[in-house]
């Protein structure tokens, strides 16, 4: 199982990591999808910020303080539970399924993290 914990939070990073670069740098399709959702451009750099400390405390977790990953996880998983319930609220379906994707791993991360 240590294994599998470390694969899956491993690819949460990256995720988010990711994404969060995307946030950063102003993606068009970042910016077209906030747009739809309703999201003011000027939430990017905060929303990418909280992703980027998810992922941080993803990998410190996963280090060294497995309690701080759990609970990073877990804030992962509140932050998509937002992104879902806003592209819901927004009646924008079409693409709900990268949101969807991102709580998978997140709480994925987390159910792994609790069985450590």
């Amino acid at each position: 199982m240590p294994t599998v914990h470390a694969a899956v939070t491993l690819v949460t990073i990256l995720a988010n990591a990711g994404i969060a670069a995307a946030d950063l740098l102003k993606a068009d399709f970042v910016l077209a999808n906030s747009a739809r959702v309703g999201v003011p451009r000027s939430w990017l750099p905060f929303l990418a910020v909280l992703k980027l400390a998810g992922a941080a405390g993803l990998l410190l977790g996963l280090l060294w303080f497995p309690a701080l990953g759990a609970a990073a996880a877990a804030g992962l998983v509140a932050f998509y539970l937002g992104a879902v319930a806003a592209h819901v609220r927004a009646g924008v379906l079409s693409n709900i399924a990268f949101p969807g994707a991102y709580l998978a791993l997140a709480v994925a991360s987390l159910a792994l993290a609790l069985t450590r």
